[in-house]
Parts: C-alpha cells; structure tokens; sequence
C-alpha cells in the first residue's frame, strides 16, 4: 500500500488535505493539514512500508478512531 492510501484509509474523516511534494534530486516530503509528516530530505532515505502511517499515528492517531469501512 502506499503512503497515501495507508492514511486517508483510515483517516479520511478526520484530514482535510495531504500533499505529497516530489520533485528533482528524489524530493519527497508529505504534508498532512500543512503539517510536514515525512521528508526525504531530513532522512536521506525513502520511507519504509508503513512508516508514514506510523508517523501520522504517533502524531494524530492518539484518541481517534479509525474510519469505518
């Protein structure tokens, strides 16, 4: 799965907007209501299966529950 549908398929009710900025020299940084989630440019790497949702949870998860699918 990816980044994106990692989050919004259990979130989707609670973000407004996610941006996913790419661009040259492998740019990549997520953005999850204009907060910055995951940056390719402060870690050096490509982010692993499932750590932007792990990130995104630490940061909001806590307290809110899952959309019901």
């Amino acid at each position: 799965m990816s980044a994106a549908s990692d989050i919004l398929g259990d979130y989707q009710h609670v973000i407004e907007s996610m941006t996913f900025i790419t661009g040259s020299k492998g740019v990549f940084d997520v953005r999850v209501d204009g907060d910055l989630i995951y940056s390719k440019g402060e870690t050096g790497r490509h982010a692993e299966p499932g750590e932007v949702l792990g990130i995104f949870e630490e940061k909001y998860g806590e307290g809110v529950t899952k959309f019901a699918k």
